[in-house]
């Protein structure tokens, strides 16, 4: 059975503590949103899986209750920085699994200023989830006293450096293009445009990333109403409905530690598996993409996840963004939305809202930053500890 989008909504993502806010008001934005753009109500939801990663266990009801008080069920979702993405997996599984025609996916987070900490309350890494991933980092790097996220991110982007000959003002680019999209973005946190050369001078984060090349944390919500192809036919929602026609979730192997390099215990491996799935279930590869939002959490991933979604060889993503064809007028836009790094970093709702954005664009609906003609779009998310789901969606008509 096929699983459609016919609706999606998303909050500005905001710095935290911006506006007087609950995470059950941001939900209620995003959700009630996403129903209004399926023209449909919340009472024909037959379930709802909601993401969140730093709220209470039952969370995702409170923040459900305030659509309506149906009694379906409701399940919480926390897959780290994957979470929104996992949500959205499974209301896709529902439908397609037959148990439901309408499912709710619904993501948000309610964050703390500062930097992202490393998965572990008070910094304990010897019993966070994430320890094994610091611990490869630790072998090869040592330790260090800036943010533990982006320091191993910053230390797969020296190795590629070292490896590859990818230089810094590779990396700033892609900080510039996303800062650049993000202009014409208006739910993204930040809509200022930088040059690489101003990327390169701001504050450095952990070398060589800068704070222009690192998503924030935020504040925000998204939401995607998900249904069968008999839904969308019996509701007259063809001309809203966006396919979901491959899905892939991949967690970490043998391949992300033998290694020893943070490159590969950031996640490339299971990014690369992922993308491998969903290319050979849906028939098609990455010369048949249009538009693509990915988890570029800090602007070496993006580079990583080119070479992981085989838009370009092993090495070769830094000469990829430095020739322009990965933005407007290029062979692909990447991140028209402005990515994590310029639109915002709320841990539950990101990947729900990469699909939002892709929704928008394969409907034509994106307007200053549509691009052009965008039938193919594919959402790549990650989490660190981890999990990676790679999602391909596509315009067409409901029952071709």
């Amino acid at each position: 059975m096929k699983a459609y989008i016919v609706g999606v909504g998303m909050t500005r993502f905001e710095k935290p503590e911006t506006r007087d806010w609950q995470y059950w008001d941001m939900a209620k934005e995003a959700g009630t949103a996403a129903l209004a753009d399926a023209g449909i109500r919340y009472e024909q939801v037959q379930q709802v899986a909601v993401g969140h990663c730093f709220q209470a266990s039952t969370a995702a009801q409170r923040a459900a209750y305030e659509l309506g008080l149906t009694g379906v069920p409701v399940y919480n979702v926390n897959n780290n920085c994957a979470t929104g993405s996992t949500a959205l997996m499974m209301a896709r599984q529902f439908v397609e699994g037959g148990s439901s025609d309408c499912v709710l996916a619904l993501g948000f987070e309610k964050m703390a200023r500062g930097a992202l900490g490393g998965g572990s309350t008070g910094g304990d890494f010897a019993t966070s989830p994430v320890a094994r991933h610091y611990g490869i980092m630790a072998a090869a790097h040592g330790f260090e006293r800036t943010p533990p996220t982006a320091q191993i991110f910053g230390n797969a982007a020296r190795e590629h450096m070292e490896r590859y000959g990818t230089t810094e003002a590779q990396l700033a680019a892609v900080g510039a293009k996303n800062h650049r999209h993000s202009v014409n973005n208006p739910y993204a946190q930040f809509q200022d445009a930088y040059t690489v050369d101003e990327v390169l001078a701001a504050r450095t984060v952990h070398r060589p990333l800068t704070k222009l090349q690192c998503s924030p944390t935020s504040d925000g919500a998204a939401a995607a109403v998900v249904v069968s192809e008999r839904f969308a036919e019996h509701h007259g929602l063809g001309d809203r409905a966006v396919e979901i026609v491959a899905q892939a979730m991949t967690t970490d192997t043998a391949d992300s530690f033998a290694s020893g390099t943070c490159i590969d215990a950031v996640g490339q491996p299971m990014s690369r598996a992922a993308a491998q799935q969903v290319y050979e279930k849906a028939g098609l590869g990455a010369a048949d993409l249009d538009v693509i939002e990915l988890h570029d959490c800090f602007s070496i991933n993006e580079l990583l996840t080119y070479e992981a979604l085989g838009l370009c060889g092993e090495g070769e993503s830094g000469k990829l963004v430095e020739s322009g064809a990965t933005t407007y007028g290029g062979r692909w836009v990447v991140n028209p939305s402005g990515g994590l790094i310029s639109k915002g970093h709320p841990l539950g709702a990101t990947g729900i809202a990469q699909a939002a954005e892709l929704t928008w664009q394969l409907r034509g609906e994106a307007g200053a930053r549509q691009v052009p003609s965008a039938r193919v779009g594919l959402a790549h998310n990650i989490g660190l500890g981890g999990a990676a789901v790679v999602t391909l969606l596509a315009s067409g008509v409901v029952g071709g």
